[in-house]
């Protein structure tokens, strides 16, 4: 994968494109600054971009401006935000499209997890922090939206909303994939939601209407 970093710590900037590089990935450039992260984006034309939310100029949601402004000019290029707090309103502006993740920056420490994540995003599919899955699960079922759903069913949706595929809920869940593609079915019965083709689309659909309210 050809990898963009933006990131205000230098430290954790170099420290990212070593365990990159050294895992085998080439990492085609590196900056501390939002603007200049979308200039280098539309120049080096990346497969990933690795976009802290908070960072100059303006030490706000620069990072995540950044990464709408670098996904109009290339719909294909891979976004994965990170974050030192819980911010899920960035989450659901880039979603919708796929090739995105959101991932608390502790779980880089997890490089193998965070590898992961990568190849999931270029691979046009969504990784979303576990953490980040739980709040916003835990938002809905206390307005009640989350009702028809068993507890089995909430833990097989959230699991969706990570990002994986039924075969990988079936061994977190100790469970066959076929009781699997039947949670799967009845969750979208019960949320009113229409299964799509693919298995992205479905996650991204699932996670569209947890976070309605989220940009409301």
């Amino acid at each position: 994968m050809r990898i963009l970093i933006a990131e205000d710590s230098a430290l954790f900037r170099e420290g990212l494109a070593k365990l990159l590089v050294d895992a085998g990935q080439e990492v085609v450039g590196s900056c501390g600054d939002a603007l200049e992260a979308v200039a280098m984006a539309q120049s080096l034309r990346p497969d990933i971009v690795v976009l802290d939310i908070r960072m100059p100029p303006d030490g706000t949601d620069d990072g995540a401006r950044a990464a709408v402004a670098i996904r109009e000019y290339d719909p294909t290029v891979g976004i994965v935000l990170l974050s030192q707090h819980i911010e899920a309103r960035h989450a659901m502006q880039l979603l919708p499209r796929g090739r995105f993740g959101y991932l608390l920056k502790d779980r880089v420490l997890a490089f193998d997890e965070f590898l992961d994540t990568l190849e999931r995003v270029q691979q046009g599919g969504t990784a979303l922090d576990q953490e980040v899955v739980a709040r916003l699960l835990g938002a809905r079922a206390a307005e009640g939206r989350l009702d028809p759903l068993s507890v089995r069913e909430r833990e097989v949706l959230a699991l969706m909303a990570e990002g994986l595929t039924n075969a990988g809920i079936a061994a977190r869940l100790w469970l066959a994939e076929r009781t699997v593609e039947s949670h799967t079915t009845s969750i979208f019965t019960k949320l009113a939601i229409t299964p799509s083709d693919t298995e992205n689309r479905r996650v991204r659909a699932v996670l569209a209407f947890l976070d309605a309210s989220a940009t409301g």
